[in-house]
């Protein structure tokens, strides 16, 4: 039986139609010849879209002519408030100033820094889930959050800041859609953005919280006492272009991407993959096995042993991948399979079904880890395989997601057998990859 996905719509909707599919759940709003369409035109009444779903066309894009297609503004509407002038929203050379300031606290060897922080975040919530029937996106939430919070503040999720950012940001996701109605309808300045009740108010309480923290943040740098965290490397390292750091307002925008990219997605792609190991007892047993190595060496070194985990959480990301469509704009006329971009148009490109291309992987919807080790497996990683985009703009936490995601499986995987409980979830995409209604899942406790 394959994992859940969302049935697709008809072929053709009216605009206003496709209009409540977008709003309501980004992914059912699709039609069914996206998963085979090498490229497809969308043409409503204020703009065109095409979404590009062959890899030479996204290697263009994304790899080759990145500056030719920066981020598309629609995309930023809903993600202001919170956001503000994040690196996950601006272009040109404000973005690449915000990276250069950013990329040094994840680089490879900082990574490895924070693997003690990953490995008590996860003793915690190994200690914290109960046994019984759990709803596993919570807990996974919880689990990500403590790992965001420890890496980048040296605090636990326990910490009442910490806790309450934690808290309004569950309710932030649940209303807020990936794109709101400026994305389709272009407005002027002044015009409201009709945000879902209370969307502005929590981004404003968010907000706040963070700068809070950043302000305790600098009185401990500047008094010498600020712990060895992501928090104080980014804000102590200056632009080596100009020497510039970032302001506290600057500041508290990387913390809301930080902790939005990093928990959201880590925590989706970790509930997935635990739900498609209780739904595969065979692949969790082979987890399970090799996660003993984790009893023996508590060292980052360990993480080389945890290919199957790291296998399971790549298939996770490959048929849940967190940010299902990325959206760039061209900023000049193009060509694409002979059809005429105009400059301006967006260029849509959608990890969810470049991921399940049929004419690309071998059994596309299905659940089979051992594909990463096929001839096409490969091919198919080095050319449709995009979780984190690729080019300039891949997601600097990528390397921290492989680091976290492996090791919180095998650790859970180790503690817990996990079977499914309830409903099968239907994926849903708000900010992330959610399920509609939860994922339950029932949790026995394995003998250590």
């Amino acid at each position: 039986m394959n994992p859940p996905k969302p049935a697709a719509r008809p072929d053709k909707v009216s605009f206003l139609r496709y209009l409540r599919l977008f709003r309501r759940d980004i992914l059912s709003a699709q039609p069914a010849k996206l998963y085979r369409a090498w490229m497809a035109e969308f043409r409503t009444p204020f703009f065109r879209s095409y979404l590009i779903n062959q890899p030479e066309l996204v290697r263009e894009v994304l790899q080759e002519r990145p500056d030719d297609f920066p981020k598309s503004d629609r995309v930023s509407e809903g993600l202001r408030p919170l956001l503000g002038n994040s690196v996950f929203v601006t272009n040109g050379e404000t973005w690449k100033r915000q990276r250069r300031i950013i990329d040094p606290a994840f680089e490879g060897g900082r990574l490895r820094d924070t693997f003690s922080a990953m490995w008590a975040a996860g003793d915690a919530c190994v200690a914290r889930v109960p046994a019984g029937r759990v709803e596993i996106e919570e807990a996974a939430s919880f689990a990500a959050a403590d790992v965001i919070f420890r890496t980048l503040f040296s605090v636990p999720i326990e910490d009442k800041v910490a806790s309450e950012v934690f808290q309004r940001f569950r309710a932030y996701q649940s209303a807020q859609p990936i794109l709101n109605l400026a994305a389709f309808i272009p407005l002027p300045s002044w015009a409201p953005r009709l945000f879902r009740p209370g969307t502005q108010a929590d981004a404003r309480a968010i907000r706040e919280l963070i700068a809070g923290m950043v302000e305790r943040r600098q009185a401990e740098i500047e008094a010498g006492t600020a712990p060895d965290d992501l928090a104080t490397k980014i804000m102590t390292t200056p632009d080596p272009e100009t020497g510039e750091k970032f302001s506290g307002q600057e500041m508290v925008d990387q913390v809301a991407i930080f902790f939005l990219a990093g928990h959201e997605t880590s925590a989706s792609t970790l509930a997935w993959a635990l739900y498609l190991l209780a739904t595969h007892p065979d692949w969790q047993e082979k987890v399970a096995e090799e996660a003993e190595a984790l009893s023996a060496d508590k060292s980052v070194a360990v993480m080389s042993k945890l290919r199957v985990s790291r296998d399971v959480f790549r298939e996770a990301l490959r048929l849940y991948p967190p940010v299902p469509m990325m959206v760039r704009e061209a900023s000049q006329p193009e060509v694409f399979r002979k059809r005429d971009v105009k400059k301006g148009a967006m260029v849509v490109i959608s990890p969810w079904h470049l991921h399940r291309q049929e004419r690309l992987w071998d059994n596309p919807d299905g659940f089979d880890p051992a594909r990463w080790q096929s001839e096409n497996g490969q091919a198919c990683m080095r050319d449709a395989f995009i979780p984190f985009s690729a080019g300039a703009r891949v997601c600097l936490g990528a390397g921290f997601a492989m680091f976290e995601g492996p090791l919180l499986l095998s650790m859970l995987v180790r503690a817990f057998k996990f079977t499914p409980s309830g409903e099968v979830p239907v994926p849903q995409a708000h900010l992330t990859v959610r399920a509609k209604d939860g994922i339950w899942l029932e949790l026995e406790r394995r003998a250590l």
